[in-house]
């Protein structure tokens, strides 16, 4: 299993060379892991070693969210959505200015089906991402925040 990791993270880029995530594919992963199992599972493996910042954190949260979709067991299912949203509004909670936290707790709340309850924060979270829309570097994270905002 270790070794189809090493594989696996560096056939996606995963690692640098001082072994910590790079954030930009950690983006380009997060927006294939609804549809790919693999990659979803990959990156959850990664960020469980490297929550050493907000934006990981709340990535991880939303790997996991998406890892709920992966799942069979209802109570597995419930138990994974859970921990990606503690993670999640933990990571907003220490920087709730990041524009990037926001888009990650948007795109789950507007994919999470209604009965899980978790989609307070849609109206608020849209309004932020659109004033501070044109602060954002990355071409992938703006590619991603824009088709969220279209659906």
């Amino acid at each position: 299993m270790k070794a189809t990791l090493i594989i696996l993270s560096i056939f996606f880029g995963l690692l640098s060379e001082d072994k910590s995530i790079e954030v930009e594919t950690v983006r380009k992963n997060y927006s294939s892991a609804a549809a790919n199992e693999l990659v979803c599972d990959a990156m959850i493996i990664e960020l469980k070693k490297n929550k050493n910042s907000t934006v990981l954190l709340g990535y991880l949260g939303g790997f996991q969210t998406v890892w709920a979709n992966h799942v069979f067991n209802p109570v597995s299912k419930l138990n994974t959505f859970n921990e990606g949203k503690r993670n999640i509004e933990k990571a907003i909670k220490s920087d709730p200015n990041s524009l990037e936290l926001r888009f990650v707790r948007l795109s789950v709340q507007k994919n999470a089906p209604s009965f899980l309850g978790y989609s307070s924060a849609i109206e608020e979270d849209e309004r932020f991402i659109k004033k501070y829309k044109n602060t954002i570097h990355s071409t992938e994270l703006l590619k991603m925040v824009n088709a969220l905002l279209n659906e």
